[in-house]
């Protein structure tokens, strides 16, 4: 759970996701809906077209070479690797393309990003029937890439499947000063391979690169604007875009948002918070269906909750997978976590906790596998779980320093006692990072740009809502749209409150009214 891969839809769910392991969505509440000023987002962007950089001019100028790839059509992006030395080499980025459904209609691409770091919007991009709303489908080509790094895009590789396992296996709550030493060489471990296994790449992952690949992306698309809808991590991305270009900035949509200026300790911080929110609210859920194998209170149940990951820590369960025999404390809060990102897998959560009282940790360890893209057996079906550090590390660096992280614990547990000793360790390999990034963490505001609608979640387990707050406040040209819900983002998850707000804003360009409640 470190600093953080994240969720998306119900299609595809990147970094702590259900993946396959929940289709049902949960309904959520009615909403209200105040009338629309009905500003319409148009106008000209002056020099959108045009490279920032005339050393860049052959890259912007590059046209798309779509092919069909099953039912999609799908084309190769040619990007420098180092964006200040664009003749340095370069990189091939994968683009999926699923054209308007109403070609006459047209109003022209929309761009996805499902988040992550490390999630593949090539394979969230197929899902677009699933991740907007019908008259988007109609009216935009959905266009989803995977950003450098990640998937099909000279993916960064750090170790082999067997050393992955052991990573993440680590126990993730050291209980004295040897726990804390393997801990930090599983980091160091980690580190090492992802600098030893991509030397060219490594420098020039972090999210300000991906965020001037979208700029190319657009220009090939032949778009004068950027049409966007980020989810958690793409949030970011999505921010950081809006920062670098304001007047290239179409209709755009951050739906989970994770704040540029936040450091790796606020962000974990936040997150251990937003899990402890999200965990009280799955127990008391389970606790009124009545039968609860946790308790009949929810104190009861998170206590359960947490004496259950302390005796793991102690005992591990079986799991019957080879390359993994036993749920340990890691596993198993992984196992734990994913289903808070989806209130429609509560149900499959609790039927795990109740194997796992018979003594099997089969069903928790297919939910760690949701979570971590991996398959029975110890193989990966991705590289998000390598891709999150080298992103992240860029983005967000930490200390060397282990009683730095005992501080967090400290801290973090006074306000999330079942997720906070988790998430206090979580970016200790940020601290031993074997390369720095020159984008610090900081305030944004996109000064120009055109509007942009920021969406949170009450509940939301990985971005907290009062991170859209802060975002819509730090924009200068915003609103703020909010679900009062369970699970992580809002837009296609329910609510049709939310998503006729966002449909209208994406096709007839009417921006909602800021403070909008669902």
């Amino acid at each position: 759970m470190t600093s953080r891969p994240a969720a998306t839809t119900r299609a595809r769910r990147s970094g702590l996701r259900l993946a396959a392991a929940a289709a049902a969505l949960a309904t959520v509440a009615a909403c209200t809906t105040p009338d629309p000023p009905g500003v319409p987002v148009t106008g000209p962007a002056d020099g959108a077209t045009s490279a920032p950089d005339p050393a860049l001019a052959s890259y912007y100028d590059q046209e798309l070479d779509w092919a069909t790839c099953d039912a999609y059509q799908c084309a190769d992006l040619t990007v420098p690797i180092d964006y200040a030395d664009p003749t340095g080499g370069e990189i091939t980025i994968k683009v999926l393309r699923v054209p308007a459904r109403s070609q006459g209609k047209r109003l022209g691409s929309l761009v996805v990003n499902p988040g992550g770091p490390g999630a593949s919007g090539v394979d969230y991009a197929t899902a677009a029937d699933s991740i907007v709303g019908p008259s988007v489908r109609s009216s935009f080509d959905v266009v989803g890439f995977d950003p450098r790094g990640v998937g099909r895009s000279a993916p960064i590789d750090c170790l082999d499947d067997t050393a992955l396992d052991a990573f993440l296996g680590t126990d993730p709550t050291p209980d004295d000063a040897a726990e804390e030493r393997g801990l930090l060489k599983a980091a160091e471990t980690m580190a090492a391979g992802c600098q030893s296994r991509n030397r060219d790449l490594i420098a020039h992952v972090g999210t300000v690169d991906a965020a001037k690949d979208m700029d190319v992306l657009r220009a090939a698309l032949g778009d004068a604007h950027l049409n966007y809808l980020g989810k958690s991590y793409g949030t970011f991305l999505g921010a950081t875009y809006a920062d670098l270009f304001p007047a290239r900035v179409g209709r755009f949509v951050l739906d989970g948002v994770v704040p540029p200026d936040l450091t790796s300790a606020q962000l974990a911080e936040g997150q251990a918070r937003g899990f402890e929110l999200a965990t009280r609210a799955y127990v008391e859920d389970c606790v009124t269906e009545g039968d609860c194998p946790l308790g009949t209170s929810v104190d009861e149940g998170m206590r359960w909750i947490r004496d259950f990951l302390a005796e793991l820590d102690r005992t591990p369960l079986p799991t019957g997978d080879p390359a993994v025999p036993r749920l340990t404390e890691a596993w198993g809060s992984l196992g734990l976590a994913v289903a808070m990102y989806d209130q429609g897998a509560w149900g499959i959560l609790t039927d795990a906790i109740r194997e796992a009282e018979t003594g099997s940790g089969a069903s928790l360890m297919a939910l760690a596998n949701a979570y971590a893209d991996r398959a029975p057996g110890g193989s990966y079906t991705g590289n998000m779980m390598e891709a999150i550090w080298a992103v992240n590390c860029l983005d967000r660096p930490d200390s060397p320093d282990l009683s730095t992280y005992e501080g967090y614990e400290k801290d973090f547990t006074e306000v999330a006692p079942t997720w906070g000793p988790f998430l206090a360790w979580g970016s200790l390999a940020c601290g031993v990072w074997p390369v720095q990034g020159d984008n610090p963490p900081h305030r944004i505001s996109a000064e120009g740009s055109n509007p942009i609608v920021v969406v949170g979640t009450t509940r939301d387990p990985a971005t907290i809502y009062e991170w859209s707050k802060q975002l819509r406040d730090q924009l200068a040209n915003a609103v703020l749209v909010s679900l009062d819900g369970d699970g992580h983002t809002a837009y296609t998850r329910g609510s049709s409150c939310i998503d006729d707000a966002l449909d209208a804003y994406f096709v007839k360009g009417t921006v909602p009214q800021d403070g909008l409640t669902c």
